[in-house]
């Protein structure tokens, strides 16, 4: 163990866990999204393998990180035991949940998935419905701000400068009042705690039952937001049937909790939401490929985009930012057809 990092992590680790001897420990760096967390895991002879993280400044919610996983655990969610906490140096040792996620089973069959993302939507429906039944802890605990107007338009405005206009060169992007009203729509519902970032590879499979991580950006907001993060996912493909099948099973999981659901509204809400975490999300690739030299997530733009503008063509008043978008996406090159899918 040559690398000094990876042997001061050694000697921290057997100093606070003494039943890992420093000389035992073996490191394997793992790679994690495009946060500013390093992740190792830490694997002893005889020992249950342990995952140690490192995280920065850069963003305030990584201090929150552990709290917020003792929250979702009192709640019932399943999500990884957090070992030990030293805040002012910024590492976690906590459980290992493993390599296998829900994205790894992305090519298995829909029989064997359907139940993995059904088991993922009991998961995140304890999350959504955590605030209710535990209001006493909820009060000390650090979120980030709540989804509302401001935030929605944050989310607008990072897609058009980091994926229309540093990715498609799409200087002047049309003002689109549909999406203003989008933002005032959405930030007028009433909120539940959500994930804000649910997607395939934020869901890990421990001896087959998914358990959450990422989830320090939990924050108020609607579920419909986390559901389309879920059955959008540029990382993963479903079929248009498996979608709407899934959405049904989690508004059977509202209504088994005793709410009344008006299906209309939840699904208009499901695709407004589902425009707005396709727009973070796009925003998100093209600013950590340029921004953060991160080329790799400039290969999900070719795949989300057009899930975009799929999206748009449910909505009234999208067709010229669609129109305008579908160009300049075939000016580089993407092969967009005329529903807005990829062919």
């Amino acid at each position: 163990m040559t690398d000094p990092t990876l042997q001061h992590i050694a000697l921290l680790t057997g100093e606070r866990f003494p039943q890992y001897a420093a000389h035992t420990l073996t490191l394997e760096p793992l790679e994690k999204g495009g946060s500013d967390r390093k992740f190792y895991r830490l694997s002893a002879p005889g020992r249950e393998s342990l995952i140690f993280v490192q995280y920065g400044q850069l963003r305030e919610e990584n201090r929150h990180y552990v709290e917020i996983g003792a929250f979702l655990a009192e709640a019932g969610v399943r999500v990884p035991a957090m070992l030990l906490h030293e805040e002012m140096e910024g590492r976690i040792w906590m459980e290992d949940l493993g390599d296998t996620d829900l994205w790894a089973c992305r090519n298995e069959p829909w029989a064997v998935r359907r139940g993995l993302y059904e088991a993922t939507l009991r998961e995140v429906r304890r999350l959504h419905t955590a605030a209710a039944r535990l209001p006493e802890a909820l009060a000390s605990l650090k979120l980030q701000p709540p989804f509302d107007e401001r935030l929605y338009d944050w989310e607008q405005q990072y897609f058009f400068t980091h994926c229309l206009g540093r990715h498609l060169g799409i200087k002047d992007v049309p003002s689109v009042g549909v999406l203003e009203q989008m933002a005032v729509e959405l930030a007028g519902l009433p909120r539940l705690l959500v994930h804000r970032d649910f997607q395939s590879q934020n869901i890990v499979l421990k001896a087959g039952v998914p358990c959450l991580i990422d989830f320090q950006g939990m924050r108020f907001g609607l579920p419909q937001y986390d559901l389309a993060s879920l059955l959008l996912d540029p990382y993963v493909d479903l079929s248009g049937e498996e979608q709407a099948g899934l959405l049904a099973f989690y508004i059977g999981l509202v209504r088994a909790g005793g709410e009344v659901v008006d299906e209309g509204l939840f699904e208009r809400t499901y695709w407004l939401c589902a425009a707005q975490r396709l727009m973070q999300a796009l925003g998100a690739y093209g600013f950590l490929g340029y921004e953060r030299g991160r080329a790799d997530f400039l290969a999900h733009i070719p795949v989300a985009l057009p899930r975009l503008l799929t999206v748009w063509a449910r909505l009234d008043g999208m067709q010229e930012l669609a129109g305008l978008t579908a160009e300049a996406a075939r000016r580089a090159g993407l092969r967009i057809g005329p529903d807005g899918g990829t062919y």
